[in-house]
């Protein structure tokens, strides 16, 4: 006569068949995010009804594997959701009926002291495997809630654990009872594997907290310990990678620079750690290593999105639901792919390489222009790339650096055809006067909003004198003199807008505590001044009109008084008037003075061209002997 099944065997099979129906699903379908979403929310009201159906019965040592086996796969699939409370409801419940089962109750309320109470009662079982099982899950909650004190509390426990499951080879106490009961529970998830990606993330977890309270040194071992751990490519890259930024904190920059190798090494898309060696290569000066380093930066950037394979039997549970630190985030973030363009086209245009600088503006124009801009690499299951909100110039800006990089590249044309598109843009939004003020005055006599648009009011006037600068070199540099004065005389008619409310700050170098952005907006104004009066005082002089020439280069050398050109033009036309002795002082006085270098701090347009009618220093040096002959 046909027997029914027991219930214990009917809900074995009830859940092994939940288990085999989602590991029948494609990985890539399981992450799509709109399947993975209702999949998992299906699939755990299905182990949350069989829960119920077997909690609906006393614990007994019969059936506990089965009912413990069930709360670790409905767990798994509320962590995979970020469920933390409805986790943390499961694990406590499945803590109090052990207790119960066992007759070990425990009085305390305190999640930390009921878990080492059941691990008490349950060391000598059968099922002491199933309760180390649900300890992993709850030390997953912990690490997913970023709770590290709760984790370095249970230190001891968590030790035990690992040591337990990698003993007994994970999962070996499941296969010699399913040898004897073919109707084992089966798990969705592996838990050795799940435990062995715990560790590396906790890690790496701990390592980036510590390096936020500036105690990169205490991290550092246990994070090179880590690189060894068996674990995906991308998270023993990210070991490499904290390891790097923990001896950049203590200032070992070419230690540094071999860890983020190294990361590299290991995960070819850890551009993080890309990004870390071209702050490095910055930090130590190395132009051109730095140049290389954004070069391979941008072009990692600019691959399409890719996915690690699974790491076998936790593909439901990637890294990145551990990793939500926010120091960690903090370290992981890295400028978007248009950031790194422009700071590799304007390194490369300050150091030399000005022909691959312009081919990188405009390659970032036209980025800019087009619908499908480059994405950003990111591992969406496997790392937490953190894309930066852009910090690019505003367009007007860029436009001109780009401008400034063509002339530097002798393409005067292209250059004025980018200058014309940023005047016409510009021009019917040009104020007809700005009070400068210092920024405690305009803080006091200007709401927010109202400062906010004197600043770009301001920024307005900026670009387009920047731009006509910008023409007036263009002209000098193919000998229109004429046009060249025009185009520097409306610089200066834009400059003459900017009034100065206080006019003793107007020459001053702001100090550490003004606001930055008003100071650079003072030394872009001034420079602007100076630069254009040295080119319309240049342009007088090939025009031989020396005198306009004299007070011209001598305003700009009151505004800008390092100014090279000025400086020794200045002189030139003192000896073109015979007043040879003064132009010696000039000419002396300029070499004496300190060079500055080009610098990122101030924009490249507003730098000191490097084209246009030249002065030979060795004839110069001669005239001044032949005056004071020894």
């Amino acid at each position: 006569m046909f027997q029914p099944m027991s219930l214990l065997v009917s809900w074995t099979q009830e859940n092994n068949k939940l288990v085999h129906n989602f590991k029948q699903q494609d990985p890539q379908d399981v992450f799509s995010q709109e399947h993975k979403q209702s999949s998992l929310t299906q699939r755990s009201s299905e182990f949350d009804k069989l829960l119920r159906q077997i909690q609906g019965i006393p614990l007994d040592r019969h059936h506990v594997e089965l009912e413990l086996s069930v709360v670790f796969n409905a767990c798994v699939r509320l962590t995979a959701q970020s469920q933390h409370e409805q986790v943390e409801l499961l694990l406590k419940q499945a803590r109090e009926r052990v207790l119960q089962m066992t007759g070990c109750l425990s009085g305390s309320s305190d999640s930390l002291v009921l878990w080492r109470a059941v691990l008490k009662s349950v060391r000598s079982t059968a099922f002491h495997h199933c309760v180390l099982y649900l300890l992993s899950l709850q030390w997953a909650v912990w690490l997913t809630c970023c709770q590290l004190k709760a984790i370095q509390d249970f230190k001891l426990e968590i030790s035990v654990l690992l040591e337990t499951l990698k003993e007994k080879g994970g999962d070996d106490c499941r296969m010699e009872a399913k040898g004897k009961f073919p109707n084992v529970p089966k798990l969705l998830i592996s838990p050795i594997r799940l435990v062995e990606l715990l560790q590396i993330c906790t890690v790496i977890t701990q390592g980036a907290e510590k390096l936020h309270e500036g105690l990169g040194s205490e991290a550092l071992s246990d994070l090179q310990a880590a690189s060894l751990l068996p674990a995906p490519r991308a998270l023993i890259a990210y070991t490499h990678l904290l390891s790097g930024s923990c001896l950049t904190h203590m200032n070992r920059p070419q230690m540094a620079l071999q860890c983020y190798r190294k990361a590299v090494e290991t995960d070819s898309g850890c551009v993080c750690a890309l990004h870390q060696s071209a702050l490095v290569y910055r930090q130590l000066k190395n132009s051109q290593a730095e140049i290389q380093a954004l070069r391979l930066l941008h072009s990692t950037l600019l691959l399409p999105s890719s996915t690690e394979p699974f790491e076998a039997g936790t593909r439901l549970l990637s890294p990145s639901l551990f990793l939500r630190s926010q120091s960690l985030s903090s370290l992981l973030s890295v400028p978007s792919a248009l950031t790194v363009l422009h700071s590799l086209a304007l390194k490369c245009v300050l150091h030399g390489r000005v022909p691959e600088g312009v081919e990188h503006y405009l390659d970032l124009m036209a980025a800019l222009h087009s619908e499908d801009q480059p994405g950003v690499r990111g591992k969406s299951t496997d790392t937490q790339v953190h894309t930066k909100v852009s910090s690019l110039p505003k367009l007007p800006s860029l436009y001109l650096e780009a401008g400034a990089a063509l002339l530097m590249a002798q393409r005067p044309a292209d250059c004025m055809v980018v200058c014309n598109e940023v005047i016409g843009t510009m021009q019917e939004l040009l104020p007809e006067k700005i009070v400068l003020q210092e920024p405690e005055e305009r803080s006091l006599s200007r709401t927010g909003d109202v400062r906010v648009e004197g600043e770009d009011r301001l920024e307005v006037l900026i670009c387009t004198a920047a731009a006509y600068l910008l023409q007036g070199h263009c002209y000098a540099n193919t000998k229109d003199w004429k046009q060249a004065v025009t185009h520097y005389t409306r610089c200066v008619g834009l400059l003459v807008k900017v009034h100065y409310k206080n006019r003793g700050f107007q020459t001053q170098t702001p100090s550490p505590d003004t606001d930055v952005q008003w100071g650079t907006n003072v030394c872009i104004l001034q420079r602007l001044k100076g630069l254009s009066l040295a080119g319309r005082g240049i342009s007088f002089t090939q025009m031989d009109r020396l005198k306009e020439a004299l007070r011209d280069l001598q305003l700009s050398l009151q505004a800008l008084p390092e100014g090279v050109s000025a400086g020794l033009w200045c002189g030139e036309v003192l000896w073109r008037l015979g007043r040879r002795r003064e132009a010696a002082a000039c000419w002396e006085k300029t070499w004496t003075s300190p060079i500055k270098s080009p610098t990122e701090t101030l924009p490249v347009y507003v730098q000191e061209p490097q084209t246009g009618p030249l002065l030979d220093s060795t004839e110069l040096q001669n005239r001044i002997h032949e005056l004071h002959p020894v």
